[in-house]
């Protein structure tokens, strides 16, 4: 048989096979199609997180470290709501991982807070347009017995440099405030529903966050009056600079729960006013970006 003759009748049985095939019964299986990206709503204590976790369906719990990490969905769309624990530490860590595991497409960090604005009252909303590390500082060179002078202290940016940021050279550049900016989507979602918020006023402003709790009203003025603070807690400084490391778009919510600057008491319900209103804040930003 010549090679020409072989590559005809070859032909011939391939047709005959795929013929034949079509007499099967078929399962057609389509591409997957990419799945959504999560956001990832962020909340350190119990109560103000678990609220939020409640209105979620399908949801199962993934526990990291000191992280409880709530997955399901909320109208449809995969949300990550992550109890992160009090503290710049505990939050750092939780973003990292929650970044890293779930991929989220957004991030905010929200919950209570002490207000340093005495024009801001208990139940009042602050949108965070910076957030700031308000424990960051360099103290300027005290003798023994000279006691202490914490509104002397210089603010110190810990990423200014790769080397130290209290002595040598690099410790000039370092001698400055490290202010980390919201998300404008995110702000704007906030603004577009804060006229629905009932329980105070929703404003921009500055959230400080750090490992302390202050209650010196001479040190809270200082913060205010130096850094511009409208309020402080102890995480979102810290979820705002993991999330610019991994280029994911964040912002805090927070709401004022007291305010010693005008006699505000504390008053833990917020913590459920702010998840609501971070709610509606989330369905408008999802609506916008599809």
């Amino acid at each position: 048989m010549t090679i020409l003759r072989w590559l005809v009748t070859f032909s011939s049985l391939l047709v005959t096979t795929l013929s034949q095939a079509g007499d099967f019964r078929h399962v057609a299986i389509p591409a997957s199609s990419p799945t959504q990206a999560p956001v990832m709503i962020q909340g350190p204590m119990p109560i103000e997180a678990e609220y939020f976790a409640s209105l979620l369906e399908n949801v199962r719990t993934e526990k990291s470290g000191h992280a409880t990490f709530y997955l399901g969905t909320l109208n449809g769309y995969p949300i990550v709501v992550a109890q992160t624990g009090k503290g710049l530490e505990n939050t750092a860590a939780a973003t990292a991982i929650g970044i890293e595991r779930y991929r989220p497409r957004a991030i905010i960090n929200q919950g209570t807070s002490g207000g340093h604005d005495p024009s801001l009252k208990v139940g009042d909303i602050v949108i965070g347009k910076r957030a700031v590390n308000a424990s960051n500082f360099k103290t300027p060179f005290r003798a023994k017995g000279e006691g202490s002078a914490p509104l002397t202290w210089l603010p110190m940016d810990l990423l200014a440099s790769s080397g130290s940021a209290g002595e040598g050279d690099s410790a000039k550049d370092a001698e400055r405030i490290r202010y980390y900016l919201g998300s404008p989507e995110l702000i704007a979602a906030a603004h577009a529903v804060k006229q629905h918020y009932m329980r105070g006023k929703v404003v921009e402003g500055t959230i400080a966050s750090g490992n302390f709790w202050n209650n010196e009203l001479d040190r809270i003025a200082w913060l205010h009056d130096q850094f511009g603070t409208s309020t402080e807690e102890m995480e979102t400084a810290a979820a705002a600079q993991i999330a610019d490391a991994y280029g994911v778009p964040f912002v805090g919510i927070r709401v004022l729960s007291n305010n010693l600057t005008n006699g505000g008491h504390y008053d833990p319900s917020t913590a459920k006013d702010c998840q609501a209103f971070v709610k509606a804040m989330l369905l408008y930003y999802l609506a916008a970006e599809k």
